[in-house]
């Protein structure tokens, strides 16, 4: 983790402006082309959700400004950042459940789905640790193939985390697609870094096999 010296930084009147705000937050959502990584994943027999997960937290650790946060009116950057979902219980009840990212994605599957099946079976809303500040939050809603969606979030103390939703899969011509949603603190970042991201995940969803390996 380092500090960002805030004077000598480029976007340092854009965090001034942006920061004062009291919802300085913007959503971005765009149809991502699943239909190589739905193809792999059923061939693999890996989980479609563990698998997207994995590559929506790797394409934000690529980017600086998805592991920039806010504390204190200063601003830090995380080295890695870790996926913090939601999972789906009994009673339609949903949990929270934090992952340890790893750029090897069997080390990383095999962790996942031990902690998903440990939330599963005692559910909680409570983290350990509720301090940390090194997660993307994201969510998959696969009963709705949005075309927008708000995140709920507390204003204060400033809540600079950024979080990403994904949703029902549809077929569009010959190809099958999916909205995914991103949420970014404009303090820290634009929509130049959020297309950068759309950019990174469509590139490992084309191509899978890349950087999903192991399995």
């Amino acid at each position: 983790m380092r500090q960002i010296d805030i004077d000598t930084w480029p976007r340092r009147e854009h965090f001034n402006l942006y920061n004062s705000f009291e919802f300085p937050h913007f959503t971005l959502c765009a149809n991502v082309d699943l239909t190589n990584l739905l193809s792999f994943v059923r061939e693999k027999r890996v989980s479609l959700n563990v698998a997207i997960i994995y590559l929506v937290t790797r394409a934000a650790n690529q980017i600086p400004e998805f592991r920039y946060r806010i504390r204190s009116g200063s601003v830090i950057e995380h080295e890695v950042v870790h996926p913090s979902t939601t999972i789906l219980g009994k009673d339609d009840v949903f949990s929270f459940c934090t992952l340890n990212y790893t750029t090897d994605f069997s080390q990383f599957l095999s962790r996942a789905l031990e902690k998903i099946a440990c939330v599963q079976k005692r559910p909680r809303l409570l983290e350990e640790d509720q301090q940390r500040d090194d997660l993307l939050f994201m969510t998959a809603i696969p009963w709705v193939s949005f075309t927008s969606i708000m995140h709920p979030m507390r204003l204060l103390p400033e809540d600079s985390v950024p979080r990403f939703a994904w949703g029902k899969y549809f077929e569009e011509g010959s190809k099958i697609k999916m909205p995914l949603s991103v949420q970014g603190h404009h303090a820290l970042m634009d929509g130049l870094h959020a297309g950068r991201f759309y950019e990174e995940v469509q590139q490992t969803f084309h191509d899978p096999k890349t950087v999903i390996t192991g399995v």
